[in-house]
């Protein structure tokens, strides 16, 4: 008996949990299939309905009859007639509820069908005016029919369709097509109640100067070793950034500032990028993108603006408002942020995961590129036409989005990191305790030091070596005997060995790093081998397949320090030559210099560069650049030019007759245009005259007007793709002008061409700055 009527209330239990399911899991709230769903769920709710009032029935009729067996039984035990009734109180009471549920049951079942027969009537016409959808011919949306074709085919592929309400039909097709994306005319029957007039914009937020980092260190998270090492270099450098950060705002003088919403991505940490980074950082791996995301974290963070902080793809996609699906659909409301810091691996990710909203917005992205993007690399056609086409480049970006390491391509921005200065008294500290037959050498790595035994052996005729080389548990047998291996040392332990060293020797890997810096501000002088003919992506190795050629320009292991400090903080020297070799050493040991840090690679350089870039670039608004005319006419000549020539008729200026626009950046008048020589870049060519090449002015010299003012005879003039144009082609006397503004680039030369280069000063120590840039 107590088992009937244990099956017989879980039965019940069981239906009335089946038919809660089918409600609460056909709510019209919760699937984006309305109508579909909402007819499906009407015709399955309405048989469990009638499943539960018969089973209800027969379930009362057995206990009807057990009941009435257990009666007659009981009757013929005299005695113990007693204990059978107070045993089946509450039977008896149990058969009166479910007596009283099973009439609830039926009304319950009377009245939703009565209520999902006028909604089965009412989906059908509503079902009928979705399948009469005509796709529109409207030429204000030409790909309309095309996507229409699309969905038909592989609306399936991504559950984000189904999200935001396709459902195989035509007029979902055309709703999501109008409403979601932006290929096809609204519907005019859609029921779309007028927008109440938008409120006026609310003033923004000012951004103040930060004066402790504490809730930075919280942003940043726990749990990566890569995020240790980060926050323990912030917590190090925390009283050199915040006495910076007072400099510069005292330089600014109060100006206002709108507080930007800043998302920070970094891409290589995540899981899914593989992290190669993180088990490496107690192991002597590369730091330098480390210790560059850590100042670019404290830079941003101190000139007061809002951060969100994300290592995995799971928080970017939570922080992005990316709908559940494959990634194929756009975010499900705007963008929240203003600008989003992140490397190649999160450029990646979030194309991979915003779909169309990837295209509308990227350009609010700012990518970290340790080595650069140069623009024939960047631009997708072009790169695949001119064999440029590598695993890393072609996104259409503009090249300036790009934001590197060190200053070596001016058309990407100079991100930069900071190194550790010294104040009047470890400077002294340092000159008086110099060891001046003591070298340290650069490279953690075991494999750095293989086949360097010739140089090691002239160098320990003169110094004591010192080395940093990670290992286990055996010493690396590429390391000699007469080198004291210090192992892999902390940061500040490596410092205190660089300020009692006299030299820092490189031996041609690792490539720009950030380690010479800090040995050169230690008081070190840094030796570096001098390559010919110089590394690029045609002849090694380590640069091929990274989207910059780098063309004659890494004629060194550190380009930056031979280029912009050289001697006699750096020297650079011809390795395969061991007299020269020997001699700069011999030079070296007799050599007395001070610490030197440049500018732009103090606290206060990095910040005056970043608030200027995030005060300036704009790469959402559209410049109108001098387009191609169609067609050859005298009706369609050229604007006059806004150039003059200079006072010695060597280069043209910015007219002083000509308007300026002020919100314009750079400033116009710092713009200088040269002529190259055939063998050279537009980079070197403004550096020979002390100035930097300045992309963004491409598009003043992009007319034909300019050769003319040049004295360079045209006898044809040629609009084309190209990332060497405008150029001439002087042995023929032909000019070619830019079609694609993407492909402006001061990188590159041919030995066919002279080029047209837009130059500019820029301010002392502070190479990604005109004088009047801040």
């Amino acid at each position: 008996r107590i088992f009937v009527l244990g099956i017989g209330f879980f039965t019940l239990c069981f239906l009335m949990t089946s038919l809660g399911g089918q409600f609460s899991a056909k709510r019209l709230g919760d699937s984006p299939f309305t109508i579909r769903t909402e007819v499906m769920g009407a015709l399955e709710s309405r048989g469990v309905l009638r499943r539960m009032s018969d089973m209800l029935e027969m379930l009362m009729k057995r206990m009807d009859i057990l009941a009435r067996l257990e009666n007659s039984t009981d009757f013929h035990k005299g005695d113990e007639a007693r204990l059978p009734l107070d045993r089946f109180q509450p039977a008896a009471g149990l058969m009166e509820r479910i007596q009283a549920i099973a009439q609830n049951v039926s009304d319950i079942a009377i009245k939703v069908d009565q209520i999902l027969r006028n909604s089965l009537l009412n989906g059908k016409v509503a079902e009928g005016r979705r399948d009469q959808c005509e796709v529109p011919r409207d030429p204000k949306y030409p790909d309309c029919a095309g996507k229409v074709e699309w969905m038909r085919a592989r609306w399936t592929s991504d559950p984000c369709y189904a999200f935001f309400g396709v459902d195989g039909t035509e007029c979902s097709f055309l709703i999501y097509l109008s409403e979601v994306e932006w290929f096809c005319p609204p519907l005019p029957w859609r029921n779309r109640t007028a927008a109440p007039p938008s409120p006026p914009p609310q003033p923004r937020v000012q951004a103040a100067f930060r004066s402790d980092l504490a809730h930075l260190l919280e942003l940043i998270g726990t749990g990566k070793e890569s995020l240790s090492f980060m926050k323990k270099r912030i917590r190090h450098l925390a009283q050199q950034w915040l006495r910076a950060a007072r400099r510069l705002e005292q330089k600014l003088k109060g100006r206002q500032r709108d507080q930007k919403q800043i998302l920070i991505h970094i891409g290589f940490l995540t899981e899914e990028s593989g992290d190669v980074f993180s088990p490496r950082v107690l192991k002597g791996g590369p730091l330098g993108e480390m210790v560059q995301w850590a100042d670019i974290l404290a830079a941003l963070f101190l000139l007061g603006h809002s951060l969100r902080v994300t290592v995995s793809l799971k928080e970017l996609q939570s922080h992005l408002g990316v709908p559940p699906g494959r990634g194929n659909c756009p975010l499900t409301s705007p963008l929240p942020f203003d600008l989003i810091y992140t490397d190649y691996h999160g450029l990646q990710q979030m194309k991979q995961h915003m779909g169309l909203s990837f295209k509308k917005y990227r350009c609010r992205v700012r990518v970290i590129d340790t080595f650069g993007t140069e623009p024939a690399y960047n631009h997708e056609e072009y790169a695949t036409l001119r064999g440029y086409r590598t695993n890393w480049g072609y996104w259409n970006l503009q090249p300036a989005q790009f934001m590197t390491m060190f200053p070596h391509t001016p058309d990407n921005s100079f991100m930069g990191f900071v190194s550790e200065e010294l104040n009047k008294t470890e400077r002294q500290f340092i000159k008086s305790n110099k060891v001046s037959s003591m070298a340290v050498v650069y490279g953690k790595e075991a494999s750095i030091w293989k086949g360097k035994e010739k140089f090691l052996a002239i160098l320990n005729k003169y110094m004591e070596i010192h080395g940093t080389v990670y290992y286990e548990t055996q010493r690396p047998p590429e390391v000699p005997a007469f080198v004291k291996n210090h192992g892999l040392l902390p940061q500040h332990e490596f410092q205190q060995l660089l300020r009692k060293a006299k030299l820092f020797i490189g031996f041609g890997f690792p490539y720009e790093g950030p380690a010479p810096l800090e040995a050169i501000a230690n008081g070190c002088v840094f030796l570096q081998a001098r390559f010919n003919p110089p590394h690029s992506s045609l002849n090694h190795e380590f640069f091929r397949g990274k989207p910059t050629s780098r063309e004659a320009s890494v004629s060194s292991q550190h380009p930056y320090a031979e280029d912009f400090i050289g001697k006699p903080h750096v020297w650079t020297v011809d390795y395969n030559n061991s007299e020269e070799f020997e001699a700069a050493i011999k030079s070296i040991v007799r050599t007395q210099v001070d610490p030197y840090l440049p500018y732009e690679y103090t606290c206060e350089g990095m910040l005056e560069r970043i608030h200027a870039y995030i005060q300036h670039q704009d790469f959402c608004t559209t410049l109108s650049p001098p387009l191609p005319p169609k067609a050859k006419s005298p009706a369609m000549q050229s604007p006059p030019s806004v150039l003059a020539l200079s006072p010695n008729a060597t280069h043209l200026v910015w007219s002083p007759s000509a308007s300026r626009d002020p919100r314009a950046w750079p400033p116009v008048d710092s713009l200088q245009v040269w002529v190259s020589e055939a063998r050279h870049s537009c980079t070197e060519t403004c550096r020979r005259r002390g100035l930097v090449c300045e992309p963004t002015f491409f598009r003043f010299l992009n007319k034909k007007d300019v050769f003319l003012q040049l004295s360079i005879t045209c006898d044809s003039t040629e609009y084309e793709m190209n990332h060497l144009y405008p150029a001439v082609a002087e042995n023929v006397h032909e000019c070619y002008l830019q079609k694609e503004p993407l492909l402006f680039s001061c990188a590159g030369y041919n030995t066919k061409y002279r080029r047209l280069c837009p130059c500019r000063d820029y301010r002392k120590g502070q190479v990604a700055l005109c004088r009047d840039c801040l």
